[in-house]
């Protein structure tokens, strides 16, 4: 296609050259110059010409004559390029001193100051030096003061100093005129500051800009929104605050765990199983189940029966087994309580099953039994190895680790054999 373009435009300028050839050749026109007695004559065409020629020869002898004095700079400019380029290497492999010096470098040239200032001043930040960061961005700030300014609010947050970046973004938050990373910056140094209703106010423009990944945003939606949860007063202000929420931001399963902890522990424990209910409804989610398991109220054998159900569906599921667990130790149902612990222990060992099973090994009377689980659940709290149970002391002789399988049937309801 762009062949066939280039010929058409050939031919459109041979057509017009050789139109313009016949009505210049009609008359060509005449071109007198006399100084100081010399006298040349010539048509008006090769007037044209001639001042056309001369104007290259004198850019041609311009530029040779100029190019011994711009060999420097040349020199300067390319020396400058390999080191910004060199510069960004090494931040990115984590030689930070290596990269600070070749930034600092390359800022030596105007074209590049900024964004080698920028990088530098990253460099010395993370090597720990925030002060010389800061003097690198105050320099930064001369040619790039927006980048400059978010730059300098991430040095101070990570310097343990997340108020004074809040006051630097704050009013150009409250005109909404920060940049995507600046809003990101922004949510950061509120959360860490403990102002968890600017956290939120930046997450509405967090998500219009795309600067993070779905996966990434929604970490940090969820981070705001627990601590925002975690930070309410009463029961009144964490209520207010759960009805504000967006549903989109209602279904995440560790905002609804944290709202529903801190609702039972202000004793709003209804409410607390409603939303835990309706969320497992939704989506099954182990953290939901364990915190059904530790919540409080007079209903306990009706939320056990419930719970029981839920077997049919996860039967694998330790969260589920350690929430039965837990529930049949507050109802004292000890003969129950042992094998979903037990069975919750042989998937996925932690500390507080092995405490519930202590717990039950106390209310069954034997003493010496609770005390080993009770050092299990402390061992493994501090990173350590658990100590097994006597295989005569556990429900069948031994613990079986194999996972429950469920049930398959075909169409007509007849189960399936397993290969």
């Amino acid at each position: 296609m762009k062949v066939w373009r280039w010929i058409l435009l050939l031919v459109i300028a041979a057509a017009v050259a050789a139109f313009c050839w016949h009505w210049v050749a009609e008359d060509p026109g005449y071109v007198l110059i006399r100084f100081r007695g010399v006298t040349a004559q010539t048509s008006l065409l090769a007037a044209v010409v001639l001042l056309v020629l001369l104007w290259a020869a004198i850019n041609v002898l311009w530029r040779v004559v100029r190019w011994p004095f711009g060999a420097f700079s040349r020199r300067h400019r390319r020396v400058s390029q390999q080191r910004l380029a060199d510069g960004l290497v090494a931040l990115m492999e984590g030689r930070h001193g290596d990269a600070e010096r070749d930034l600092n470098r390359a800022s030596r040239l105007d074209m590049l100051r900024g964004p080698a200032l920028l990088a530098a001043a990253e460099a010395s930040s993370r090597r720990g030096e925030h002060g010389r960061a800061l003097e690198s961005l105050d320099e930064a700030a001369q040619v790039a003061p927006r980048a400059a300014r978010v730059l300098r609010a991430r040095v101070l947050r990570r310097d343990g100093k997340p108020a004074e970046a809040l006051a630097l973004l704050t009013s150009e938050a409250d005109s909404g005129s920060l940049s995507p990373g600046g809003w990101r910056e922004y949510a950061m140094a509120a959360l860490a500051n403990g102002d968890t209703r600017r956290a939120r106010e930046a997450l509405d423009p967090l998500q219009k800009s795309g600067v993070l990944g779905t996966r990434a945003y929604n970490a940090l939606e969820t981070q705001i929104l627990v601590a925002s949860l975690n930070g309410a007063g009463d029961g009144a202000v964490l209520n207010a605050l759960w009805s504000s929420l967006p549903k989109s931001q209602r279904r995440a399963p560790a905002v609804v765990d944290a709202y529903a902890r801190k609702a039972a522990a202000y004793g709003l424990t209804l409410p607390a199983m409603d939303e835990v209910e309706s969320a497992l409804r939704r989506e099954w989610s182990s953290q939901l189940v364990e915190t059904y398991g530790t919540l409080a109220g007079d209903d306990l054998e009706a939320r056990l029966r419930r719970a029981e159900s839920w077997l049919d569906g996860h039967p694998n599921d330790p969260s589920l087994l350690l929430a039965l667990g837990r529930m049949c130790v507050r109802l004292k149902i000890w003969t129950k309580s042992r094998p979903y612990l037990e069975r919750s222990l042989a998937l996925a060992p932690g500390a507080n099953a092995w405490e519930a099973l202590g717990d039950t090994y106390t209310g069954i009377g034997d003493t010496g039994l609770a005390q080993r689980c009770y050092r299990n659940a402390i061992a493994l709290a501090r990173g350590d190895n658990a100590e097994p149970l006597p295989a005569a002391d556990v429900v069948g002789g031994r613990l079986d680790t194999r996972p429950i399988a469920i049930e398959e049937r075909d169409a007509h309801g007849v189960p399936r054999l397993r290969e």
